[in-house]
């Protein structure tokens, strides 16, 4: 059991921390200042927390949400969720931004500045390439990822961050910004956010499910213990990996004319000057290779979920046409730019992470206590429209919607939704979620 869960929780470390995962952490250091413990608190909460709860759930069943949503909701509502959910996290942002990362921090620097716009392109051909010849195979992830890529990134990850904490603890910290003063945990919980984790949970349920399958269980007691084993692990290894990063942020030195720049990406910053400061002139390379292999383990994943959830969802068109369809998507949206992929994308992220945090607890709160099947696609709706109407600006509506509690922390769908919810628990015809079917994991 504690093999499987290592396995497990290794291949599914590797595909789930990405660029977000790089950058985020030693930005919300450097910005929340001495306020940097509640705001890593509300970062981890809802970056690991949420993430991991997530995908604990997702793969108590065989089909993972899809099942779930379509009983609880609609079949049309699951089929569209999902499908932008897998788009967003898939082809159209999260792939190209892994690549578009690996390109700013770790390629970069190396090429002329009036060669980068070829150089960029040059780089995700190579890079989308292998990630392709990679994807094309889902079943054999488990070994180039999980026993061979996932180690070796995170093995430098930890080298960067003992060296840098030992080096800099003795540092001051960083002065806060506006936001982490006046609410570090919920600055720090939004921040959470960006990383796309608990997003990114649900399709990879399918790669958990298929890795799953490959191990074979005697009991539902077995394959529980494993579930639980793999959720403790992933979230133990990216609580002390956010943690790390976030101190190197908080204590390591940036100039005025840094921080004033918002040209600038502070992460991206952060993590190139650290190493460099660290490893002198093979700083660069030693970022270089840290990043790209971190980024490309998410992208080899990403696509495989992106790619089994369509080959399912619509069969006539065989999974290694997806694969390269996503693959050729990614690497042309890639090659706008970081900026632009991470600019077009937080609208998408805002309207879709309400949406997805609202089914999980449905399907938490269904299985313990009966709802109305009506009253559970009111709380879905009621949250769609305020996800929807308070990213697209809409004349009276956002008036309204901005007197929301906490809708300055992007939160205000939160209180409607816990209302929705304890209204489809009094109103009749209610019925209990059924229960998680294990058929598939159990082989006596």
């Amino acid at each position: 059991m504690l093999k499987k869960s290592f396995l497990t929780a290794l291949l599914l470390f590797g595909i789930f921390f990405g660029a977000g995962n790089l950058i985020f952490p030693p930005a919300l250091g450097l910005y929340s200042g001495q306020y940097f413990w509640p705001a890593m608190t509300g970062f981890v909460l809802s970056g690991v927390g949420v993430a991991v709860l997530t995908l604990i759930i997702g793969t108590l069943g065989k089909d993972g949400y899809k099942k779930e949503i379509e009983g609880k909701i609609s079949r049309w509502f699951s089929a569209l969720f999902l499908s932008a959910l897998y788009l967003t996290i898939g082809p159209f942002f999260a792939i190209p931004r892994t690549a578009t990362t690996s390109f700013e921090i770790g390629v970069k620097v190396f090429i002329p500045e009036n060669s980068l716009q070829i150089g960029l392109f040059i780089f995700t051909v190579l890079y989308f390439g292998c990630a392709y010849l990679l994807s094309v195979n889902p079943n054999s992830i488990l070994k180039s990822v999980g026993k061979i890529l996932t180690p070796m990134f995170a093995l430098m990850i930890v080298v960067v961050m003992v060296l840098g904490i030992m080096k800099y603890h003795q540092n001051p910290v960083s002065i806060a910004s506006p936001e982490y003063v006046q609410a570090p945990f919920l600055t720090g919980f939004i921040e959470g956010y960006n990383t796309l984790d608990a997003l990114a949970a649900i399709a990879f349920c399918v790669v958990a499910l298929q890795t799953l399958k490959q191990f074979g269980f005697q009991s539902k007691k077995e394959y529980l213990q494993t579930i639980w084993g793999v959720g403790i692990l992933v979230a133990i290894g990216f609580s002390v990996f956010y943690v790390g990063l976030g101190l190197l942020g908080n204590k390591f030195p940036v100039p005025q004319e840094v921080l004033s720049n918002s040209n600038i990406n502070k992460g991206a910053y952060l993590l190139t000057e650290i190493t460099k400061d660290l490893f002198g002139s093979v700083g660069q390379y030693f970022l270089g290779g840290m990043v790209i292999l971190t980024c490309f383990t998410t992208t080899v994943g990403l696509i495989v979920s992106a790619s089994e959830f369509f080959s399912e969802l619509y069969s006539k068109i065989s999974y290694k046409m997806y694969a390269r369809v996503f693959t050729l998507v990614g690497l042309v949206i890639a090659n706008l730019g970081l900026s632009n992929v991470i600019k077009y994308s937080v609208p998408v992220l805002l309207i879709l992470y309400p949406i997805a945090i609202s089914i999980v607890l449905l399907v938490i709160v269904n299985k313990f206590v009966p709802m109305s099947k009506f009253g559970m696609q009111l709380t879905v709706g009621v949250v769609v429209f305020i996800s929807i109407f308070s990213v697209i600006k809409v004349s009276g509506i956002s008036e309204v919607l901005a007197q929301l509690p906490l809708t300055k922390q992007s939160l205000g769908w939160l209180l409607p939704d816990i209302v929705c919810m304890l209204i489809a628990c009094v109103l009749p015809n209610r019925q209990l979620g059924e229960p998680f079917d294990f058929s598939v994991m159990v082989h006596k």
